[in-house]
C-alpha cells in the first residue's frame, strides 16, 4: 500500500510558526522523520492559505524538495497556492482534494486537467456525504464521468470515500469497507485513498494509533490502494511492511469470524483482535473496548 505522511500541516503549531518565521528547521526535522518511517508521499497541508497564499506554498515545497525527493500531495483549498505548487513539484503530485460538488467542479478539477497530476476525487457532492455504499457508488460515477469529460484519466484519478470518525458513526465503517469492494467494478482503474487519521478523531489519544493501525491492515485485504496516515508511527510502518505477519493473521481471522482463544494470545494479540471486532461492528464501541 502507498503510504503518505501527514504531518506537514499547519495544524501543527510549531509547523505553523516555522512557515510563518520561514524557518526551515522544523520542516526538515519533520521530513526526516516521515523519511526514517519509508513514507512514500508526503502530504502537505496547508489549509485555506489565506496570508501570502502563492508565497506560503512555494516556500514550503522548496525547503521540502531541499532534503527530499519523495512525491508530494498538496493539501489546500486554495486554487491559486494549489497551481503554483504543482508548478514547483519535481516529481508528478497528488491534487488533494476534489469533490463532485460544483464549486470543485469550477475550480479543483480543471486543475487536474490543466497539469500532470493525480487528483483525489472525494464521494462528497452537492448535497454532502452520501450515507451508504449504494449512494457513494452513485456519486463518485458521476464525478468520475465529469472528470473523464474534461480530460482526466481513470488512473489518475484516486477516489476518497471519506471516513468519518468512529466516535461520530461506528456503522458508517461497514458501508466504507462495502464501498471500496465495490469501486473496481464501478469505476476501472482509479485508485483508492484513505485519509485514516479521520477514523480516531475524537478517541483518547493513547488509542488512536492502535485503532488506525488495525484499521489499516483490514483495508489493506480489501484492496486499498493508498492512505494518508501518520508518517511518526513506526508500528504502522512495521505492520504495512511485513514485520508483524501474526498480528496481521489475527486481524485476517477476526475478519473472516474465525474462534479465537483470546486467552492464549500476547497481551498486544488481545488489542488487535478486540479492535478488529469493533472495527467489523461486532463489539459496540466506546473509549473502553479493551477492557470489555
Amino acid at each position: 500500500m502507498i503510504l503518505v505522511g501527514e504531518e506537514l500541516n499547519v495544524m501543527s503549531k510549531r509547523l505553523a510558526q516555522a512557515i510563518k518565521e520561514r524557518d526551515p528547521a522544523p520542516i526538515r526535522e519533520c521530513v526526516f522523520e516521515q523519511m526514517k518511517n519509508r513514507m512514500d508521499y508526503l502530504d502537505l497541508n496547508v489549509g485555506p492559505v489565506k496570508k501570502d497564499p502563492v508565497g506560503t506554498i512555494e516556500w514550503l515545497i522548496e525547503t521540502v524538495q531541499e532534503v527530499s525527493d519523495l512525491p508530494l500531495c498538496l493539501d489546500t483549498t486554495n486554487t491559486e497556492a494549489m497551481e503554483a505548487g504543482i508548478k514547483l513539484c519535481r516529481k508528478k503530485p497528488v491534487l488533494n482534494s476534489a469533490s463532485g460538488s460544483t464549486e470543485s467542479r469550477q475550480t479543483m478539477m480543471p486543475l487536474a486537467a490543466k497539469y500532470p497530476c493525480s487528483l483525489v476525487l472525494s464521494v462528497i457532492n452537492d448535497q454532502g456525504l452520501p450515507s451508504d455504499a449504494d449512494a457513494r457508488a452513485a456519486s463518485i460515477m458521476d464525478s468520475v464521468a465529469y472528470a473523464n469529460e474534461i480530460g482526466i484519466a481513470n488512473e489518475d484519478i484516486w477516489v476518497d470515500p471519506v471516513m468519518m470518525p468512529i466516535t461520530v458513526d461506528q456503522r458508517q465503517i461497514a458501508a466504507y469497507m462495502e464501498f471500496l469492494q465495490m469501486l473496481p467494478d464501478i469505476a476501472p482503474g482509479v485508485k483508492s485513498l484513505c485519509g485514516l487519521s479521520n477514523l480516531s478523531f475524537g478517541v483518547p489519544k493513547e488509542l488512536r494509533g492502535l485503532l488506525n493501525r488495525c484499521f489499516l491492515v483490514m483495508l489493506e485485504r480489501l484492496g486499498q490502494y493508498s492512505a494518508i496516515v501518520s508518517g511518526y508511527d513506526e508500528e504502522l510502518r512495521r505492520l504495512m511492511g511485513g514485520e508483524m505477519p501474526e498480528i496481521v493473521s489475527l486481524i485476517h481471522k477476526t475478519m473472516d469470524g474465525e474462534d479465537i482463544d483470546v486467552s492464549s494470545l500476547s497481551e498486544k494479540g488481545r488489542q488487535y483482535v478486540k479492535t478488529a471486532e469493533v472495527l467489523m461492528g461486532r463489539s459496540l464501541f466506546s473509549s473502553s473496548w479493551l477492557e470489555v
